[in-house]
């Protein structure tokens, strides 16, 4: 959904409040005092009211949008901005569509919606056949760390991403000439490059019956004990380079992507990467992408989390 229809759609605050009410109730309203779900709308005060305890939950308690002062017109608009490129948003240039006097307000809005796109990929695996690489991602670094760092070693100032994605292996049935296609990908940012590691990435976000497709290192040489069939190929080769096709080319367009940020702290690079991912994954939505960040904007995270 572009700007211009999204003052159509919603052209004052009452406008965005029915639609959210109905979002919410569509999705279920769950009461954070008994996790009843069953609630009446209090219409003078905008607010759902348990029916089992009479605890009252507000629009935007439970959602994303929980002890914000901003509208929910602005929220909406800003999930408009960042749902209608497939690129990356920077906080400054959402700061300059809407508006905003503080940067600093955009800048933590910016990575809540990050963080809530991070935790919806969070709740699938990925199945089938899997790829499995790892990427360097330059990171900020302050000017006197700069100077500790051993001369020559430029990947002290970069940060390791996990790669995966779920690819299919198609054959033309006339030149019988192979080719790859892919469904959906996983980045996540590692503290090292040991086997635990990466093994627990493995069991968190692969279903073991998957099989996994991964270069030679002696890092993924237990792989085969969390999934169905661990397949190796060196990378440089060109069984290799095919077996890896869209973990590389994803990490190519993150990079890519990555470098409309000045500065991208270590803290705070898996959501730059989730927004990423998030858009990556649902690269054919197209205008419904908009209506799936408002649900995932919902989704009552505290509720799972404790």
């Amino acid at each position: 959904m572009n700007i211009l229809k999204f003052e159509e759609r919603f052209p004052d605050e009452e406008s965005c409040i029915s639609f959210f009410k109905a979002k919410r109730e569509q999705e279920g309203v769950v009461c954070k005092k008994c996790e009843e779900k069953e609630h009446y709308w209090l219409h003078s005060k905008s607010m759902f009211q348990c029916k089992s305890c009479g605890f009252r939950t507000s629009l935007k308690s439970g959602t994303v949008m929980e002890n914000s002062n901003l509208s929910l017109r602005k929220w909406l608009m800003a999930m408009t901005f960042f749902s209608a490129t497939k690129q990356g948003f920077t906080a400054l240039e959402l700061q300059r569509q809407m508006g905003f006097t503080r940067y600093q307000t955009v800048f933590d809005l910016c990575h809540k919606i990050r963080v809530i796109m991070g935790k919806r990929d969070d709740q699938y695996k990925l199945e089938d056949m899997v790829e499995y690489d790892e990427a360097y991602i330059t990171k900020s670094t302050s000017a006197q760390k700069k100077k500790s760092l051993n001369r020559g070693r430029g990947t002290q100032q970069k940060s390791t991403v996990a790669v995966m994605a779920e690819s299919t292996i198609l054959e033309d049935p006339k030149t019988k000439k192979l080719s790859k296609s892919c469904r959906y990908f996983k980045m996540k940012k590692i503290e090292d490059l040991k086997a635990k590691t990466a093994e627990k990435l493995i069991k968190d976000f692969i279903n073991k019956d998957a099989v996994l497709q991964t270069d030679d290192s002696t890092t993924y040489a237990k792989f085969e004990d969390f999934v169905d069939v661990h397949v190796t190929e060196l990378s440089s080769t060109k069984e290799g380079r095919f077996n890896l096709k869209w973990a590389h080319t994803a990490i190519s367009n993150l990079k890519s992507d990555l470098r409309k940020y000045k500065m991208i702290s270590e803290r705070r690079l898996q959501n730059y990467i989730d927004e990423f991912c998030y858009k990556l994954n649902r690269r054919y939505f197209g205008e419904r992408l908009f209506d799936r960040l408002i649900i995932a904007s919902i989704q009552p995270y505290w509720q799972s989390s404790g």
